[in-house]
């Protein structure tokens, strides 16, 4: 008398292993998500995902890349989820074609996620330089995912799997690369190229508007905008004035996106939201002068040295270099 032969373990559970990777995967995304898109800042325990998120490859087609990973756990959870809605012994044949076309769709799904995550490792690695735990995180869920669609069921067809693997891994390359390489290009051609002489784009050119000043016009990386959001915390404050052309210089070393994140006093009268009686009550006598951590320190300040003073522990790899007065 011949034994029936047991289903192994993992057969049983894998389709409610990768539904919970794929919602703990969705959580965490949609978590930054939320984030990304309310300008707030993730909790970390290091500044590696202000970096990250706050860099040119965290945004695609104008919207959060976190979205898009949303939306992919999403799916996968679905995919996992769809033939336990359908009961087997009713609807035989739909159940059977579900769990068929289901597991196909999981494994493409676990492949294209797989390949886009490990590039973007390289990225952190290599292009951003920086740890983020979230990423690390979401490239472990999507390693996860791919290994237990492929050890989650006896799989019939070997070279099938084969042949859609590598089909869907070129395809996800292709499209991956495709994605940022006008990001790529974007940083390749930004005037803020790293070490770039100072003096041909942080000099003011012609009289600055009234109020206002002269127009920022160099692009933050992410060490600037982690430098500017880590003055802030700590209270550190610029007093300037609209009309100072040394104080232009300190804003273009900083950029636009930087900038914003900065504790900026305007010290001109008819400067725009201008506080003259907070710069007299600090004794300011010359622009720019940075007050960081109840120290003045007058003139323009490169970010290296900002840093220093401040404490600052993120990463350094600024745009630019001044020359320390």
């Amino acid at each position: 008398m011949s034994r029936r032969r047991s289903t192994p373990w993992i057969h049983r559970w894998s389709r409610l292993l990768i539904a919970a990777i794929a919602l703990l995967g969705a959580l965490v995304t949609g978590y930054l998500t939320v984030v990304k898109l309310t300008g707030g800042a993730a909790a970390c325990p290091t500044t590696g995902c202000e970096q990250v998120l706050s860099s040119p490859y965290a945004t695609v087609f104008g919207l959060p890349l976190t979205l898009f990973g949303l939306l992919a756990y999403i799916s996968m959870a679905a995919f996992a989820l769809a033939p336990m809605a359908v009961n087997p012994a009713e609807k035989k044949d739909l159940h059977s074609k579900l769990d068929n076309w289901t597991w196909l769709l999981l494994f493409a799904g676990g492949t294209a996620m797989t390949i886009f995550s490990g590039y973007l490792l390289y990225l952190l690695a290599f292009e951003i330089k920086a740890v983020c735990l979230y990423c690390l995180a979401s490239a472990l869920f999507s390693f996860s995912l791919l290994v237990l669609t492929l050890i989650g069921r006896a799989w019939e067809d070997i070279g099938q799997i084969f042949f859609t693997g590598i089909v869907v891994g070129m395809v996800a390359l292709i499209g991956t690369l495709g994605v940022y390489a006008s990001t790529k290009s974007s940083l390749a051609t930004n005037p803020t190229a790293p070490n770039q002489d100072p003096s041909a784009i942080l000099n003011p050119v012609g009289s600055p508007q009234p109020g206002i000043g002269w127009e920022v016009t160099t692009k933050s990386g992410p060490a600037e905008i982690a430098l500017a959001r880590h003055l802030n915390q700590i209270g550190a404050k610029m007093y300037s004035a609209y009309w100072c052309p040394h104080c232009y210089q300190q804003k273009q070393l900083f950029g636009k996106e930087g900038l914003n994140e900065l504790g900026l006093v305007e010290c001109a009268a008819d400067g725009k939201n201008a506080q003259p009686d907070a710069c007299v009550s600090a004794g300011i006598k010359s622009y720019p002068t940075w007050q960081i951590k109840g120290q003045p320190v007058a003139g323009v300040q490169s970010l290296e040295k900002l840093a220093d003073l401040s404490g600052y522990q993120g990463p350094r790899n600024f745009n630019y270099s001044w020359p320390a007065p």
